[in-house]
């Protein structure tokens, strides 16, 4: 039985689901997440092979893993990727990527029985159906990578997104108060996204839906639409990447001592 508070969203035919966290030690954090219509599963960045088995045994639980339909891939990192092979031996499921990773995906050591169910979206996105729902895959490139891609659910109003909207070191799963919030996401930002000019073409975009939350695929979720608008204004106004690591190209002139 799910948790009510790993419950995003559930109107009985529809559930938003934050999978168990099953990633301890050394990794990154990373959320999984989980989205049913009318029995039908997407998986949204599975992650590595440490959790690949607990979450197969969940969503078994949950659906049954023949119902699993696809298996989102929001990029190329490992902590999205690393398990696929497995994934796809398992269930049934279509793979979804960036097809700028189509060919860099089998180096995770995708076997050939199941390399044809790894599927390419073209940089415009598309949309898919789950069971009665249409979900829409858009352009989230370049936040942080070149091939980089979102899910918006139209059901719970919920946006996908990624690595955009990431926080590390927060101990709560929603974010009460956004300017406290800050702090966690500001370093992430600051030094993964390349430069403002794609944050602010990701904002405009993005205000055209209306989304009610924003479920990144590290740390803590952003709901209602005030701290949503407040995540927006946030964006549009971050310097990072290039804008503000110029100076970091120069040689070097120390010796490594690791």
């Amino acid at each position: 039985m799910v948790p009510d508070e790993r419950k995003i969203f559930d109107n009985g035919s529809h559930q938003n689901i934050l999978l168990e966290d099953y990633g301890h030690g050394e990794m990154v954090q990373a959320n999984v997440h989980f989205i049913v219509d009318n029995g039908q599963g997407m998986i949204l960045d599975p992650g590595g092979h440490k959790v690949f088995k607990h979450l197969l045994s969940e969503i078994g639980g949950l659906i049954g893993i023949d119902n699993l339909k696809y298996i989102f891939l929001s990029h190329q990192d490992p902590d999205i990727v690393a398990a696929i092979n497995g994934w796809l031996m398992t269930t049934k499921a279509t793979a979804l990527s960036s097809v700028l990773w189509i060919r860099f995906i089998p180096h995770f050591g995708v076997d050939k029985l199941v390399i044809d169910r790894i599927k390419g979206i073209p940089d415009e996105g598309t949309i898919v159906r789950l069971g009665s729902t249409e979900l829409y895959i858009i352009p989230g490139h370049f936040m942080h990578a070149p091939g980089n891609l979102q899910v918006y659910d139209p059901v719970s109003k919920i946006l996908y997104s990624g690595d955009l909207g990431a926080s590390l070191g927060q101990d709560y799963i929603y974010v009460e108060n956004f300017e406290e919030h800050i702090q966690y996401m500001e370093g992430f930002h600051r030094r993964y996204i390349p430069t403002s000019k794609v944050l602010k073409a990701w904002v405009r975009m993005v205000r055209e839906l209306d989304i009610e939350t924003i479920a990144p695929q590290h740390g803590a979720i952003i709901k209602g639409k005030e701290n949503v608008n407040k995540f927006f204004d946030w964006l549009e106004n971050l310097e990072c990447g290039i804008d503000i690591m110029e100076d970091v190209y120069k040689i070097p002139t120390k010796t490594f001592e690791g």
